[in-house]
């Protein structure tokens, strides 16, 4: 009925009874804005108010008038309201534009409100186009809109574009709780912000999830009883998620996550909701964008509580493996499963790294059990010897270090580091290395290898050599996605352990892949555990490049093979076009 019962909008609706005010109104303006925001509602009421025979000081419709009697009765014929998804032609327009000949009978104006302009068509929109650009002068047009980009830029330069704003959380709130006390409605102010989180912004959504509720809630609405009707997963659960992922509690979240589905939730909306949460605790760690939070106060103090312990590292991370598995939710076959490991990774994120951190990785899950392996594998108190086989019967012993002081009584140390000794047997590591015979050793995880040799020197098979280079091709970043669509139709051979080689086409390809050749190399060497790859990029001989036949030498190609097919040719009178 007036501006002041438009929720949200202040600074628009100030503007438009100034306009009202002094008088001074453009003929044509533009509303445009998300949906539900109030775009249709402002315009009616500011034709109410263009045409009021006696507005109030501040602009408002005085709705005492003919003018405002007959708008609030619907009998009005001074405002036209047309609705250009379902009206969208030509004929319509022309016709629209043919009542702008006829001069009000009552009040200054003749109002047209469009609403959802942007369904015009082209042609519409070009026979709009002269009578926008050449109105009569009692007449003013309103268009409403949610997508502003569709419109043609002709027709934007001669309207005064006015942007709607989004309902924030708060302010819904605030006019629900309104709306509720003027209805007589009980209500909670938990039950209150899931409605206005639910409503996304618009209010015409929150009235109408309001009103749904409180049917459900039969006049109380409660927190427990709005989220049953929603279908809405409560909140707590997913402070439960993060909290159990900072202390590495797996298998409390697989049981809380299959009472999750068992309820009937989907694990994609867990997984957007999780991220939805997650980040919000990011925001809540800085009081600058603390702000940028869209929710209650209360739900807003339970946020910066857990930000408070939530290290940022282990939040940017669960973000990023949720923004994954959303992204891959559709396409999975075992959606379940996708969750369960994306929740697992969630909580290993903060759990301690697992081996030597020095080098580049492939990555694996850590384990998740790591008591009940050290229970079932307990710790040597002793360093076993260790014999080794060497050709020519000679054989090398790893004896065990022992430290103190020289006494009859034997000490035995309480972490025995085992070495090898060589120098008894006449032969060193780089004697074997130089004499050419290929000794492959299997030695221990906890002997130390001497001269800083290492033992990731694996040998491997042309079928792990190209199962690696696909997956390497798979993995690597956009920007290279071209080359590694050629890289992907390449055969890599093994010419000599370790020595890998690669045919390419052309010169310039052979250039491409020598600008990432490090990068290729550094990542075999990880993935097929030996650190002696070398790889060498040749390109293919002339007489190797497969040559391509027009469509006549093709036939004659294939008639000389069989030359069956020349006869059926002369049989039938073929020609070859």
């Amino acid at each position: 009925m007036s501006f002041d019962t438009v929720v949200g909008q202040m600074a628009l609706t100030t503007t438009l009874k100034n306009a009202v005010k002094s008088g001074k109104l453009a003929h044509a303006y533009l509303f445009c804005g998300p949906r539900g925001v109030g775009k249709t509602t402002c315009a009616r009421i500011f034709a109410k108010a263009i045409n009021c025979q006696n507005p109030t000081a501040d602009g408002e419709a005085c709705n005492e008038c003919e003018s405002c009697q007959s708008f609030n009765e619907q009998r009005s014929l001074n405002i036209f309201e047309l609705d250009a998804a379902s009206n969208n032609s030509v004929e319509h327009i022309k016709t629209l534009m043919e009542q702008t000949r006829i001069p009000p009978q009552v009040g200054k104006y003749k109002v047209f409100i469009i609403d959802e302009v942007h369904m015009l068509s082209t042609a519409a929109f070009n026979a709009f186009l002269k009578t926008l650009e050449e109105p009569p002068a009692h007449v003013i047009f309103i268009l409403a809109t949610t997508e502003k980009h569709k419109i043609l830029p002709t027709i934007l330069s001669r309207c005064q574009i006015y942007d709607f704003e989004r309902m924030t959380v708060q302010n819904t709130i605030d006019h629900l709780k309104h709306v509720a006390e003027k209805e007589g409605i009980q209500y909670e102010d938990a039950a209150l912000a899931v409605i206005a989180e639910k409503a996304d912004g618009g209010m015409r959504d929150a009235l109408s999830i309001f009103d749904q509720a409180a049917s459900f809630c039969q006049g109380n609405i409660t927190y427990q009883k709005v989220i049953e009707d929603l279908n809405v997963l409560d909140s707590d659960n997913y402070f439960r998620i993060v909290d159990l992922a900072l202390q590495n509690k797996v298998s409390d979240i697989m049981v809380l996550l299959n009472s999750i589905i068992n309820n009937g939730f989907d694990g994609g909306l867990l997984i957007q909701g999780l991220a939805k949460h997650v980040r919000n605790v990011l925001m809540a760690k800085d009081p600058q964008t603390l702000q940028l939070l869209e929710v209650s106060d209360q739900a807003r103090k339970r946020y910066t509580e857990q930000a408070e312990h939530a290290d940022a590292r282990f939040l940017y991370g669960s973000l990023k493996l949720m923004n994954q598995c959303d992204i891959n939710y559709r396409q999975s076959s075992n959606k379940r499963l996708l969750v369960e490991l994306t929740l697992i990774e969630m909580a290993q994120l903060t759990q301690p790294e697992e081996g030597p951190a020095n080098g580049r990785q492939p990555r694996r899950l850590k384990s998740l059990f790591k008591q009940l392996i050290q229970q079932a594998h307990p710790k040597q108190t002793t360093a076993p010897q260790v014999a080794v086989a060497v050709p020519q019967s000679q054989t090398r012993t790893v004896e065990p270090v022992h430290t103190g002081s020289a006494s009859n009584t034997p000490q035995t140390p309480s972490a025995p580091k085992p070495t090898l000794k060589t120098g008894s047997i006449g032969i060193t590591w780089n004697n074997l290395r130089g004499s050419g015979r290929k000794v492959k050793m299997q030695l221990p995880s906890d002997v130390a290898v001497p001269n800083g040799q290492t033992a990731e020197q694996e040998e491997f098979s042309l079928d792990d050599l190209q199962l690696q280079w696909v997956a390497m091709c798979n993995r690597m970043p956009e920007r290279l996605s071209g080359i590694a669509a050629r890289m992907k139709n390449m055969n890599p051979i093994i010419r000599q352990m370790p020595e890998v080689e690669v045919v390419v086409p052309n010169e310039i390809i052979k250039e491409e892949i020598e600008q990432i050749k490090g990068s290729i190399v550094n990542t075999l060497k990880i993935y097929l555990k030996n650190k002696m790859i070398t790889l060498s990029v040749c390109v293919a001989e002339q007489a190797e490049r497969e040559m391509i036949l027009t469509r006549r030498q093709q036939f004659d190609m294939m008639t000389s093979q069989n030359p069956a097919i020349e006869r059926l040719r002369e049989e039938f009178g073929l020609e070859l076009v």
